[in-house]
């Protein structure tokens, strides 16, 4: 049933600040950027062109912006949600922390915004808060067939745009929920050391187990999609599996402090007035998740990972769930990031 808040993003509109912040986002802040960098080589990376620019700003109010932003990797433009710092007009020579938030499939960019209070909860905050989108089943993946890249979008385009054109610093965390769980996970094994903290809600965390290929494979062909062209065929390629595999590069998520959530599978009290249907995918979906992260997490702190776990009872895939969990994590998401 359609909320206030499922219309947020018919909040859009243009005033004369919203024109001050498009002439202000689209120029690069070289000045500030090279100010904050604090060494040569973290400027190189500051100023370095990946191709991606910002083509237009709308703003929803004080502080949430929606970009468009033309991709080189994706050949196409991709809608960003941006949540400026508390400081971010005030301390105009100020560098901040980042958010990225990553979003579950069949969804978009608007999600967190629309289903949690994540801009009540960033009102005091001084983190820069960025939601991109990620494709209704992009697997925040570069393809194996080519197109599209979403890996190369997030962690190289869109990194160096938030950098040059939001006085964004290298302080970052990234988390998500369902394939945007996995999203987390799999760009902080991707590429070690750019966040320090990750977080995973309800997503599948081992591609190799039976159940989680079948239901991949079920899912992306219900979609129209085959799952062979995101990583290629399981046999033929299983090098690139395993290289978007977070169960298999444990070591990899050294440095960052890793968290993750799941519930049991059974409905409880915030799951009332849901349909019955919902109910019952939602609580197949997660069913088989705590057992599998339990073993995630074994093998993380096995090899030195800080790594923290709620498995709760009851719990189904949903969003009441995850903007539970989203509160419970939002201070040591703030710690990690200062």
């Amino acid at each position: 049933m359609p909320t206030a808040r499922t219309m947020f993003t018919g909040r859009a509109r243009l005033t004369g600040r919203s024109l001050l912040a498009c002439l202000v986002l689209l120029a690069p802040m070289y000045g500030t950027a090279a100010a904050a960098a604090g060494n040569g080589a973290e400027q190189a990376s500051r100023s370095a062109d990946t191709g991606a620019r910002i083509t237009a700003v709308s703003e929803l109010d004080a502080r949430t912006l929606d970009l468009t932003v033309q991709s080189r990797a994706m050949a196409s433009s991709v809608p960003v949600r941006v949540i400026l710092p508390k400081s971010w007009m005030s301390e105009p020579s100020r560098t901040f922390p980042v958010l990225y938030m990553l979003h579950g499939g069949a969804d978009d960019y608007t999600s967190w915004t629309r289903e949690t209070d994540v801009e009540a909860l960033a009102e005091n905050s001084d983190v820069l808060v960025v939601m991109p989108d990620g494709g209704k089943y992009g697997y925040y993946s570069d393809w194996y067939v080519g197109t599209p890249r979403w890996e190369t979008f997030h962690t190289m385009e869109l990194v160096r745009l938030m950098e040059r054109n939001f006085r964004a610093n290298s302080s970052r965390a990234v988390i998500g929920l369902s394939m945007g769980g996995f999203g987390a996970l799999n760009y902080a094994a991707r590429h070690r050391g750019m966040y320090r903290y990750a977080a995973s809600m309800s997503s599948y965390v081992d591609l190799d187990e039976p159940s989680v290929r079948f239901l991949l494979g079920l899912g992306a062909a219900k979609d129209g999609i085959d799952i062979n062209r995101v990583w290629g065929d399981p046999k033929e390629h299983d090098d690139i599996w395993q290289a978007h595999n977070p169960a298999a590069r444990p070591r990899a998520f050294r440095g960052t402090t890793v968290h993750l959530s799941a519930g049991n599978g059974t409905p409880g009290p915030l799951d009332e007035g849901h349909p019955l249907p919902v109910i019952l995918v939602g609580s197949a979906a997660e069913a088989a998740l705590p057992a599998s992260l339990r073993k995630f997490a074994d093998s993380l702190h096995s090899v030195g990972v800080d790594v923290s776990t709620n498995l709760y009872e009851p719990g189904t895939h949903s969003w009441p769930y995850w903007q539970r969990e989203l509160h419970r994590i939002w201070p040591t998401v703030t710690e990690e990031l200062s």
